[in-house]
């Protein structure tokens, strides 16, 4: 069995140093997290250094934000990285997390066919564009499963009077966000993507960027640790290891770097120990 270890930061070097004894638990720690991290890559870059440096093993569990805080909540995750701010403070300020802390962001876009029936490419407005869709019963498709995409696609609907009646063009998915786009892709639809899997997919669809830039569409990610009082049989150091690992100078500096290479711009922006207004 591996070693659990405790991440201490010391200015801009991050040493890792064993566990007392007593706080070992396991040697594998569960991470519920949205399906935009694994889509994008990004956990296939990160956790590896993870695992070399602490030798524990990480098991991902890549779901809707809203089924990743339910899971902590039940105690069936040791850490969750989500992007649904709304429902992560609700959680924290009710005591099923004890910390918080700000990761990163990207953005959200519109995206959709290249023949673009309501006519939103080049709007700037999120709200305009799904009111332009809604008019035009123009195919769209929703991930409909409570994830932090999810329910930002249902607070800009919210905004759009009239939207209620969606009869006929509106599409649940019920998947993450590569499958999705896969989906709206193989029906020429409109859909709300993170850019950082869009452009992980971008390759393999036809779907063009249609709506970006607006303050409404940005896309900020947290690590949240569990309460121990609520959280009997978790990992609860294990969990502390992984999150103070996604807030490490070095951790940051690699989700600055990821996408460079590939894409020729960050895919996510780095945003630990920045003041966090979300």
């Amino acid at each position: 069995m591996g070693r659990l270890v405790e991440v201490v930061a010391i200015t801009s070097t991050v040493l890792y140093r064993p566990l007392p004894s007593s706080t070992v638990q396991s040697a594998e720690v569960i991470l519920a997290t949205t399906t935009s991290t694994r889509d994008a890559g990004l956990l296939d870059s990160l956790l590896p250094v993870f695992e070399r440096q602490t030798r524990l093993h990480v098991k991902v569990i890549a779901v809707g934000s809203g089924q990743a805080l339910a899971m902590g909540r039940r105690g069936d995750a040791d850490v969750v990285l989500s992007h649904a701010p709304e429902a992560e403070r609700a959680l924290v300020d009710s005591g099923y997390f004890v910390r918080r802390r700000l990761v990163m962001h990207n953005e959200f876009l519109v995206v959709g066919p290249a023949a673009d029936p309501a006519g939103v490419r080049g709007l700037s407005d999120a709200v305009a564009a799904f009111r332009r869709i809604a008019g035009a019963r123009a195919l769209f498709v929703s991930r409909g499963d409570q994830s932090g995409t999810h329910q930002r696609e249902q607070q800009l609907w919210k905004l759009v009077a009239g939207s209620g009646l969606r009869d006929g063009w509106y599409v649940e998915s019920g998947q993450g966000m590569g499958a999705t786009l896969q989906l709206a892709d193989e029906k020429r639809a409109y859909t709300l993507t993170d850019r950082a899997t869009y452009l992980a997919w971008r390759d393999k669809l036809q779907l063009v960027p249609m709506v970006e830039g607006d303050s409404l569409l940005y896309n900020v990610y947290h690590v949240l640790e569990l309460n121990p009082k609520n959280a009997g049989r978790v990992n609860l150091a294990g969990g502390r290891a992984l999150a103070d690992f996604f807030v490490a100078p070095e951790t940051q500096a690699l989700i600055a770097g990821f996408g460079k290479a590939r894409f020729g711009q960050s895919l996510f922006v780095p945003d630990a120990g920045k003041p966090d207004r979300w």
